[in-house]
């Protein structure tokens, strides 16, 4: 499995952003997609989890209500639309293939986002 995010970049508080994971690898389909983010001198933080098949997409509360995990499953893209963002949003933002219980098996390069007040 290999994952490839982009999207980040520098925006002022209370924009937007849309970052994009595309998947590729024969069993891709096997896994769930999460993304994660690890600011400056902080621990890996996990965000929100999809799957390629349905069901609903799981948001950690420190996101939920302003960040929107989707997906193309034609494109085998997963997107992460991020709305109001403020300052301590700043973070590289990863990608991730989860195995049962949300365990991340393989990552993506990583995009960073920075958000200035």
């Amino acid at each position: 499995v290999q994952l490839q995010a982009s999207g980040g970049g520098n925006v002022q508080a209370g924009g937007s952003l849309r970052l994009s994971c595309a998947a590729s690898g024969r069993t891709v389909s096997n896994y769930g997609i999460g993304w994660f983010r690890q600011a400056p001198g902080k621990e890996r933080e996990f965000l929100t989890a999809i799957t390629w098949t349905g069901g609903s997409p799981y948001y950690e509360d420190s996101v939920k209500g302003r960040f929107t995990i989707s997906r193309d499953t034609a494109k085998s893209t997963v997107y992460l639309q991020m709305n109001s963002l403020q300052p301590e949003d700043t973070a590289v933002y990863y990608c991730a293939a989860l195995a049962r219980a949300l365990r991340p098996e393989y990552w993506g390069q990583g995009t960073l986002v920075t958000v200035s007040s």
